[in-house]
């Protein structure tokens, strides 16, 4: 059923004319009433560091997510993702979504400390969108998940930008992200995380230790293009270290579904929104 709705957007997509996607379809169904939009602020100089807010319209002290999109680290774009944005903000969530520099621009950890400065930003900029820096939470989709991760277990990336894992981070939640995913294989793999004695440093299995913020890691048990071993994997070892950590696996759902669900027509695919509004929710200061 979630492919036949699928193939139906793509089909309506190619009605409506060129350069008009699926997620194109998602994003103009996107929920606008209530909710503010503000485009390409910049959190950093040069080319790719530039981010939309998406904020509940009367937005006071709301939870914050940062999330980063996926894209393989060398492909995606904020815009994309209008949809998504308007569906946190919908629930009351001041949602982030910055671009960042991807290969061949960048190769690991470019994009990794593109990512830390889109926090930081976030954190000190989240009260003049109606949000609570005291409530921060990253998220992201597969690569982007990724990105999260290693925000969250690896402190080498915020406190260069003067942020810390342990005191600004509510939680984390990752969808169908890679976490453990030696040994590289692919040319273009080697060529975006570096000479084989470096990818160690690029694994957020490998950066598990005790006192990690929450995750909520979930992912598709259909998914063929990042394994849910992935997943199970960085959930072992955070467990084992004595960290909070919940996983969801959806029946039948593969890679891209998992973040389309949180479109109001997708939903039915997996409750995968509703999982992390509940995660949000629970975890957030009051």
């Amino acid at each position: 059923m979630a492919t036949a709705l699928i193939t139906a957007l793509e089909s309506r997509a190619a009605v409506l004319g060129r350069g008009v996607s699926a997620t194109g379809i998602l994003n103009m169904m996107a929920p606008r009433r209530g909710i503010l939009r503000s485009e390409a602020i910049a959190y950093a100089s040069g080319p790719r560091r530039r981010l939309d807010v998406y904020q509940p319209r009367d937005a006071r002290g709301a939870p914050v997510v940062v999330f980063f999109y996926g894209g393989g680290w060398d492909s995606g774009e904020r815009a994309m993702y209008r949809f998504f944005g308007a569906s946190l903000a919908a629930a009351g969530i001041v949602c982030v979504i910055p671009d960042y520099r991807i290969w061949p621009a960048v190769r690991f950890p470019g994009f990794v400390e593109d990512a830390a400065r889109a926090v930081a930003w976030a954190r000190a900029q989240a009260g003049a969108f109606g949000g609570d820096p005291g409530n921060l939470f990253l998220m992201g989709h597969s690569a982007g998940a990724h990105i999260a991760t290693m925000l969250a277990l690896d402190p080498t990336y915020l406190d260069a930008v003067d942020a810390d894992c342990e005191r600004d981070l509510r939680g984390v939640i990752g969808l169908s992200g890679p976490y453990d995913f030696l040994p590289l294989r692919s040319q273009r793999l080697k060529e975006i995380f570096g000479p084989a004695d470096d990818w160690p440093q690029s694994q957020p299995v490998n950066f598990v230790t005790r006192g990690a913020a929450p995750m909520l890691l979930a992912t598709g048990e259909a998914d063929d293009v990042v394994l849910p071993r992935n997943s199970l994997r960085l959930a072992s070892r955070l467990r084992a270290a004595g960290n909070e950590v919940t996983t969801r696996l959806y029946p039948g759902v593969g890679h891209a579904p998992i973040v389309g669900a949180f479109a109001s027509a997708l939903r039915f695919i997996a409750p995968v929104r509703k999982d992390t509004l509940g995660f949000i929710a629970a975890r957030s200061r009051r």
